[in-house]
């Protein structure tokens, strides 16, 4: 199998030596040097806490690949405005007709050229009915090649958006046709699946809403609400600039400093005392994990990537990193003003101390009046979901039995500035489970795809990603043991996704998962080691990979065929 993601745009991506941010300043770095002017593109460091100093000798260090922002070298003016997204109801049978182009966007107070699907932010919510196919007609109108990967989603394998795997890049003018199937009920979501550091985070995502065929698959609820959870990585210039032939922040992943919620940094939402509101949520975020808080409000978690839990579960806060997607249901019960929040314990390596740190995500506003048809009984019941039982039942006799492949995930280093090398050789460098915080913005900069290879390692045979090439057939039931090495250069947790298939979190460092749910991407902490069984069913040649975008683009992915007929390892 051939994979093309990382290279393929070289040629293409370096279109105009400008883009105007319309400033007329410079921008100055921690030495005082002049950065960037506001007419010419060049690198600028990225905004930083200067409690976590500069290291010295990098005063003057830029990454080694050259800058790049979307429409360079043009007034951001001549692009239409984005537009707020819009629910597209599709029935069996239908088609859609979806754009990738550049488009003009206010946040806050900035103007920045980006990217949207049928100029909208997010892009079009796609609702259908549990077992319908639609047809997606899509072309490409940015100045990159591009795909579509229907993330989650058990569709036909040549549909699966993959490029040099399922099918060729997709070039500025071309169009490609997706066909599109919803075999699962939820929430799911669309994306690039080339330069994913760029082009989605500059806003070509969008969701699939997926309705049950029956009306009692969930609870009732006064309203459901579509949550996209981003970051955005500004200074008061512009969007701070993306690597040309391949991504910078190759360590941690770009972190943004304004926080996003269906591409507003304003979202809001007004209700009735009383009511219970729906939220399907997704982050689409390059690399942060949030920690999603409901202040006020009791909340309750339902579902995930691919299906029900077994039991509903009443939590403080919802854990969400990038690529999964969380069904929860929230009570608000009392009238006033009650925050949206990301709440996380920060680090910084540098003081070696936490800190708490919080992100407000959006409000909701509870009306004194209360809601005229009450769903608080039902909220107040966890309900135990036989239907997922049941359909859990083949599988648990494989729990507990001896893995097929063991992966364990690391990286190498190549060409590192001396000062980086050596702060991340420091033997007390404390590493977290969890990176919920850039914790070192300068070094993380100037590290690229060109000088960090992120590992996985087939352990059985010491084959490294795309090296590795796993046969399956239909119907097999594969266990995949993945330890994430906590003794690598810089340790950082995975988000790990699988392509066109669904499986199960069956346990982590050695304790059973007490509350199964079908997934297509979980969380591998640092240090731990999980166990994912593999409910092998959609035939094709497909992918694994990390989903933090800069990690992805830095090697970190292998791929695996699935055929009719027995498995041959």
């Amino acid at each position: 199998m051939k994979y093309l993601m990382r290279h393929l745009t070289v040629a293409l991506v370096i279109l105009s030596p400008i883009v105007a941010m319309g400033q007329d300043h410079n921008m100055m770095n921690h030495a005082g040097m002049e950065m960037g002017a506001g007419d010419s593109l060049a690198w600028r460091m990225p905004p930083m806490n200067m409690s976590m100093p500069m290291l010295p000798g990098l005063e003057n260090a830029v990454p080694v690949v050259g800058p790049f922002l979307a429409g360079q070298g043009m007034n951001p003016m001549i692009f239409p405005e984005g537009e707020p997204r819009r629910v597209v109801e599709m029935a069996d049978g239908d088609t859609l007709h979806l754009e990738a182009s550049l488009i003009r966007r206010t946040i806050g107070e900035k103007v920045f050229v980006m990217y949207g699907y049928n100029r909208q932010y997010p892009g079009p919510l796609i609702r259908a009915e549990r077992g319908s196919e639609v047809t997606v007609h899509f072309t490409n109108n940015i100045e990159l090649p591009t795909t579509v990967h229907w993330h989650g989603l058990r569709l036909d394998n040549a549909s699966d958006g993959v490029p040099g795997v399922t099918q060729p890049p997709v070039l500025r003018g071309e169009s490609f046709t997706y066909q599109l199937k919803f075999p699962d009920t939820g929430i799911y979501w669309y994306h690039p699946h080339m330069r994913e550091d760029i082009q989605q985070d500059l806003g070509l995502y969008g969701n699939m809403l997926v309705d049950p065929e029956n009306e009692g698959y969930y609870s009732p609820v006064n309203r459901e609400e579509v949550l996209v959870l981003d970051d955005l990585l500004v200074d008061a210039t512009g969007i701070i600039p993306y690597g040309d032939e391949a991504p910078t922040h190759a360590l941690m992943g770009r972190f943004g400093n304004v926080m996003l919620t269906n591409g507003m940094t304003d979202y809001g939402l007004s209700v009735q005392r009383g009511e219970v509101v729906r939220f399907y949520i997704t982050n689409v975020a390059n690399s942060r994990t949030f920690n999603l808080v409901f202040e006020g409000a009791r909340a309750k978690i339902v579902a995930s990537d691919v299906s029900k839990y077994e039991r509903e579960d009443y939590v403080s806060s919802v854990v969400i990193a990038p690529a999964e997607r969380y069904v929860v249901e929230v009570l608000f019960d009392e009238p006033g003003t009650f925050s949206i929040k990301n709440k996380v314990q920060a680090i910084n390596h540098f003081r070696g101390v936490f800190y708490p740190e919080e992100h407000l995500l959006g409000t909701v506003e509870v009306g004194e009046d209360a809601v005229s048809v009450s769903h608080r009984e039902e909220f107040e019941m966890a309900r135990v979901n036989l239907d997922v039982a049941e359909d859990l039942l083949r599988y648990r006799s494989e729990f507990d039995r001896t893995p097929d492949h063991t992966l364990e995930l690391t990286l190498r280093v190549k060409g590192l500035p001396l000062p980086i090398v050596r702060s991340m050789e420091i033997d007390t460098l404390y590493v977290p489970p969890v990176e919920w915080n850039d914790a070192m913005p300068m070094m993380n900069w100037l590290s690229s795809a060109e000088q960090v290879d992120w590992v996985i390692r087939d352990v059985d045979t010491g084959r490294e990603n795309m090296d590795i090439d796993w046969s399956f057939g239909v119907g097999d039931v594969v266990k995949i043991r993945v330890f994430n090495n906590p003794k690598s250069f810089h340790p950082m947790h995975h988000p790990f996704h699988i392509h066109g298939q669904r499986f199960l979190v069956v346990s982590m460092d050695g304790v059973k998962n007490p509350n199964l749910v079908w997934k297509d991407t979980a969380i591998v902490p640092v240090g731990s080691t999980m166990d994912f069984l593999v409910d092998m069913s959609n035939p094709g040649d497909w992918m694994a990979h990390c989903h933090i975008a800069e990690h992805l683009h830095s090697g970190m992915m292998l791929g695996f065929s699935v055929t009719e007929g027995d498995r041959s390892q």
